[in-house]
């Protein structure tokens, strides 16, 4: 690959309630990715800590952003030379945590994203558990991309991805653990696909394997045609953004550019 296409990989693996080795875990999978030229690597959402189903045990296991968990992803984001993104449980107020994304390279944390929707859906309600995020974007630049940070159930609001095209974002970055079940599958290839062709950006997915995610980890360009993935097991998959193309599709289908409606949040939600 010329260097005007950097590599990023996507990390598909199951964390666990024991975070010391869900750090052991990250740092080998960062190792190797970093190995076959991986600037940006992506973990899935929560990478630092993890039970199913979730209880009262995510605040007693929550951290700081200046963390083990942070200190870890900087520390192998020192030694690889990348920048790592990955999902924690984040101290919060009230017995709530935070479901945090963090993108960390060796100069410290670059960008902050808390989840905005919660999963109160298919028979599931995280907000017993998450305090959702205050409304905005996340953006970070690596090697002259901008990459924007969602996670998980975001996905299925467009307007999420939208504000982050609205915000400059070349690729969106999705932490995930979607949850199995029917049509599940489905509906996440799908999205991921959608959110690449409406913003004409790279999609770049880590989700949990099986049995409890669906997996299918993968990367997405703007056309919506998967150029790296894994399947339901543990797994990376590595592929080029490139910027060239970025530029091509959006020359060819300026749908960002065409468009007649804004998206505008809703504070009161």
């Amino acid at each position: 690959m010329s260097g005007s296409a950097p590599l990023v990989a996507v990390c598909q693996f199951a964390p666990t309630a024991d975070r010391a080795a869900n750090r052991e875990k990250i740092a080998e999978l960062v190792a190797r990715v970093a190995a076959h030229g991986a600037r940006l690597i992506v973990l899935p959402e929560y990478s630092s800590y993890f039970v199913n189903p979730m209880d009262a045990s995510l605040a007693e296991n929550a951290e700081s952003l200046d963390g083990p968990f942070v200190q870890t992803l900087r520390e192998a984001a020192s030694r690889h030379g990348v920048v790592i993104v990955a999902g924690l449980v984040e101290t919060a107020d009230a017995g709530r945590v935070h479901n945090t994304v963090v993108a960390v390279s060796v100069d410290g944390v670059r960008a902050v994203y808390r989840k905005q929707h919660l999963y109160d859906a298919f028979g599931q309600t995280e907000s017993d558990w998450i305090a959702p995020g205050e409304l905005g974007t996340a953006t970070f630049d690596l090697d002259g991309i901008r990459y924007g940070l969602m996670t998980c159930y975001d996905l299925r609001f467009p307007e999420v991805a939208r504000t982050l095209a609205d915000a400059g974002a070349d690729a969106l970055v999705v932490p995930a653990e979607w949850v199995r079940g029917p049509l599940k599958e489905h509906h996440w290839t799908t999205l991921l696909a959608a959110r690449a062709i409406e913003n004409t950006a790279y999609v770049i997915s880590a989700d949990h394997p099986a049995p409890i995610g669906v997996g299918r980890s993968q990367i997405v360009d703007p056309q919506g045609v998967v150029v790296a993935g894994v399947g339901s097991d543990e797994g990376v998959a590595i592929a080029a953004v490139d910027p060239g193309l970025i530029a091509r599709t959006r020359e060819v289908n300026p749908v960002l550019r065409l468009r007649r409606y804004a998206v505008v949040p809703d504070p009161g939600r």
